[in-house]
């Protein structure tokens, strides 16, 4: 009995071992953590290595900063790594968890870099765009340019002009398939006056002629009383010039009286030269009234013009004239206008202002008292603007400009501005234009995060002359109100500004 055999068919069969479930699922989680990881991990350091490339590339930063920010990116890199190595979830899930914080730090800050540097050179355009248009009669029965073809055009055609007018004629000639009736007049203020008085049925001139047109035939409705039937923008390219690295230049700050269009032509009311000296972390700004009765050269020839008819022809024309009043060189341009100042301002939440004296701003209707304001777009607008409360006239105006711009400076360099950055690039897209390259941006910027200097900000302003009636360039025999330059105060405003680019340099 106890040596039988137990017959195979009764032997028990091993029992399988179930596969644990939870276990499995366990494994399938660490597996995706895992994968997660390395993928973060791969994006992270590959968006790292570009921020770090385009940033040297444009050579906007100095190399320390570009060090702190490869060390810092380095270093997060390292450690999100090593944190994927480990077998611990929890360790590994923190990884991918600053890896994917490391993804949105770096995505952030080169999409704002980019930005920054396709504004800047969207905006770095040195040309000048001439509306050319051809108006009616407000009450003219002609609602599109085929309806005008068979009306008397008048036109002021300059001897020799090989733009403007002249290319208006043959866009306007190619739109009708065929010549038109011209009839030549000396001026445009002449051609605007033939329109109204009925000797003519449309006029074509440039548009910036417009509030010369008013000033000249004194009707400040002139506006109102004709339509426009067609326009045509002639863009013209600006030569660019620049200085070496570490030298001193002079740029024009040219703001003109229009909204929309930056690049359009139009009278410049703002004239502020700023003369940068990069050694003595000097800036020297100069105001010239607009009324100064002043040649333009390459326009005007021995004939006299008001300052800032110069900008009818073009930024360039107004360096020029303000170059040969001073004697000087101006290498850069920025050009602004009304919307550039309102936008600006509002995107850096507003500036603080110093008012000199009370007064009363009559194309805004504000209100300034004495003392500092803290002013928003349309008021700090206003208060640029004004000049017929003040006694001074345009010199108190010209202070007033300065005083803004002065502002602007110290809010742009400050660390307050950080808040508002991407409104401030919203605002300046499309609004303001200059001729200064990439490069010397970069480089400039690049200096002053190198140096951390704070500049000092000097003002001048030259004085107001005589003022009378005289017949100017751009108004033909009307005579126009202007002021003969006070040569005394030019001559002082000239040697200083002399003095600023030389100093240090000697």
């Amino acid at each position: 009995m106890g040596n039988e055999k137990v017959s195979p068919q009764k032997r028990k069969a091993p029992r399988k071992k179930r596969p644990n479930p939870y276990k499995a699922k366990q494994r399938k989680i660490n597996r995706y953590v895992r994968i997660t990881g390395r993928v973060a991990f791969i994006i992270q350091a590959v968006l790292s290595l570009i921020l770090v490339l385009t940033i040297s590339r444009t050579k906007l930063l100095p190399g320390k900063y570009i060090m702190a920010i490869s060390a810092g990116l380095g270093a997060l890199a390292l450690i999100t790594f090593l944190m994927n190595l480990r077998r611990n979830r929890k360790i590994r899930i923190a990884g991918t968890a600053i890896s994917a914080a490391a993804i949105v730090l770096v995505c952030v800050f080169t999409t704002y870099f980019n930005r920054t540097m396709n504004v800047l050179q969207s905006n770095s355009k040195a040309l000048k765009t001439d509306n050319m248009i051809v108006v009616v009669r407000e009450d003219d029965p002609a609602q599109v340019l085929v309806d005008a073809k068979d009306y008397k055009f008048g036109v002021h055609l300059p001897a020799g002009a090989a733009g403007g007018s002249s290319a208006m004629v043959t866009d306007i000639e190619e739109a009708l398939s065929g010549k038109i009736n011209l009839v030549e007049y000396g001026s445009d203020i002449e051609v605007a006056k033939a329109l109204l008085d009925g000797e003519v049925d449309a006029a074509i001139y440039n548009k910036a002629y417009t509030s010369v047109i008013a000033e000249s035939i004194d009707n400040e409705e002139y506006e109102s009383l004709v339509r426009v039937l067609h326009q045509y923008g002639i863009e013209t390219d600006i030569e660019k010039e620049t200085v070496d690295v570490g030298e001193p230049f002079n740029v024009l700050i040219s703001g003109i009286d229009v909204y929309g269009d930056i690049s359009q032509t139009s009278r410049s009311d703002v004239n502020i030269i700023v003369t940068v000296n990069p050694k003595t972390k000097k800036v020297l700004l100069t105001s010239t009234p607009r009324d100064y009765y002043v040649r333009i050269p390459e326009e005007s020839g021995d004939a006299r013009d008001k300052l800032t008819h110069a900008g009818i022809y073009g930024v360039d024309a107004s360096m020029r004239t303000l170059e040969e009043l001073y004697g000087i060189d101006i290498t850069y341009f920025v050009r602004v206008n009304f919307d550039t100042l309102i936008k600006l301002v509002d995107a850096m939440d507003g500036l603080d202002v110093y008012v000199e004296y009370p007064f009363d701003a009559y194309t805004d209707e504000y209100h300034f008292d004495k003392g500092w304001h803290d002013m928003f777009g349309d008021q700090v607008l206003a208060f640029c603007r004004e000049r017929y409360s003040f006694a001074d006239g345009d010199n108190q105006r010209g202070r007033n400009q300065e005083q803004v711009l002065k502002a602007l400076i110290e809010k742009l360099l400050s660390p307050a501005i950080l808040p508002h950055y991407a409104d401030i690039l919203d605002s300046l897209d499309g609004f303001f234009q200059l001729n200064m390259s990439q490069e010397k941006i970069a480089e400039l910027v690049n200096m002053q995060l190198t140096d951390n200097a704070h500049w000092e900000i000097l003002k001048q302003t030259a004085e107001q002359g005589q003022g009378g009636l005289e017949p100017t360039y751009s108004g033909g025999s009307t005579p126009l109100y202007v002021m003969w330059p006070d040569w005394a105060s030019v001559y002082v405003n000239s040697a200083r500004i002399e003095t600023i680019l030389n100093e240090g340099y000697n």
